[in-house]
């Protein structure tokens, strides 16, 4: 039988945070919660150091922006002014139409945010973290049970609602934090290293879920350092580098501005790929000719028809021609390029903002 959720009163041994205030209602602004969010200049130093230098992006409804970065780049300190818990020291942030800077307290009840380190109340049961939380932002008990189940059928927990938040693996425990930010269903999603020790499965159950809020207009930002976790899930990334987002847009997009086209052809095991590159270097469009195993890959900046009368040069000559594609570089071959090798796992390019 399906107990009724009840407002959790906290207890001496358990301490939980108070209440958050609600809103004032009706509201000094009316929001809109179906325009994404928007950075503009955004600025911020600590001391000396300068984290954010000039920055901008929009993250469109529907869209999962990933934000990738070296150590010390200005991911986390992002992620923060986004959410309304750090404020600038020039720029603006708007959700919807409402300024972050001068209406706050709207504009963070359209944004539901997930640090990488989430704090959980182990002795609760999974049902009553989340009704405690629905509370604290007003949801009305005789709605409370409904939004609850709706979450943890959205993030596959519905079958530990009676479970206590202490059995729950890391993956599960996880996946509860996101329906927490959830819980008073944002327009916009921030979420900081989601992906952070979880494992393979976790991670695909994660990607799902992430695709499906997108599905329903939410617009999503993410950080993280697994960067082909990024690469599958987003549909918009951006490469931070020294406080500023040196390229954005998709992978392929990105590609194109980073390194150009790149074409990739394969021979046959055990052909000579002397001549292939000899007639590569000479044909029109072609910038530069390299070699991985038996395949050379080509920087072409030609047109399509450059391209076919390569293809057809390689072929009139003799050689066995087993593969010709276009070929985008991977995101890690693209962080590299963008930010330089030598910044990555640099322990001098850790800066205040927790080692990111």
């Amino acid at each position: 039988m399906m107990v009724e959720p009840q407002t959790i009163v906290p207890s001496s041994e358990s301490p939980l945070p108070s209440p958050v205030p609600r809103p004032p209602d009706p509201r000094p602004q009316t929001p809109d919660p179906g325009g994404g969010i928007r950075a503009v200049g955004l600025r911020k130093r600590y001391g000396k150091t300068v984290a954010l230098a000039g920055l901008h992006l929009a993250v469109a409804p529907g869209e999962i922006f990933g934000l990738i970065g070296p150590n010390g780049a200005g991911k986390t300190t992002t992620l923060r002014i986004l959410a309304g818990l750090l404020a600038p020291d020039a720029g603006r942030v708007t959700v919807g139409d409402l300024d972050i800077g001068r209406a706050p307290r709207a504009a963070r009840r359209l944004i539901g945010y997930m640090p990488e380190d989430f704090g959980l109340y182990d002795d609760l049961k999974v049902w009553e973290y989340l009704d405690f939380y629905a509370d604290c932002y007003g949801i009305e008990a005789a709605e409370r049970l409904a939004v609850v189940e709706d979450l943890l059928t959205l993030v596959d927990l519905a079958h530990k609602r009676d479970d206590d938040v202490a059995a729950l693996s890391r993956g599960m425990r996880q996946r509860l934090c996101l329906a927490h930010a959830l819980i008073h269903d944002p327009a916009v999603l921030i979420l900081d290293e989601p992906a952070s020790g979880l494992d393979p499965r976790a991670r695909v159950e994660l990607r799902e879920i992430l695709r499906t809020l997108a599905g329903l207009g939410k617009a999503i930002v993410i950080s993280s350092h697994i960067l082909s976790e990024l690469a599958e899930v987003c549909t918009t990334l951006g490469i931070l580098h020294q406080g500023a987002l040196v390229a954005s847009g998709t992978l392929a997009e990105i590609a194109e501005r980073a390194t150009g086209r790149r074409l990739a052809v394969r021979l046959l095991p055990g052909a000579d790929l002397d001549p292939a590159i000899a007639l590569a270097r000479r044909a029109t469009g072609v910038a530069a000719v390299s070699t991985a195993g038996d395949e050379l890959l080509i920087d072409f900046n030609g047109s399509e028809d450059d391209a076919a009368a390569l293809l057809s040069r390689l072929v009139g000559a003799g050689l066995p021609v087993s593969a010709f594609a276009e070929r985008a570089g991977t995101l890690e071959e693209l962080f590299l390029v963008l930010t330089g090798a030598e910044d990555v796992g640099s322990d001098d390019a850790v800066t205040q903002e927790d080692g990111r």
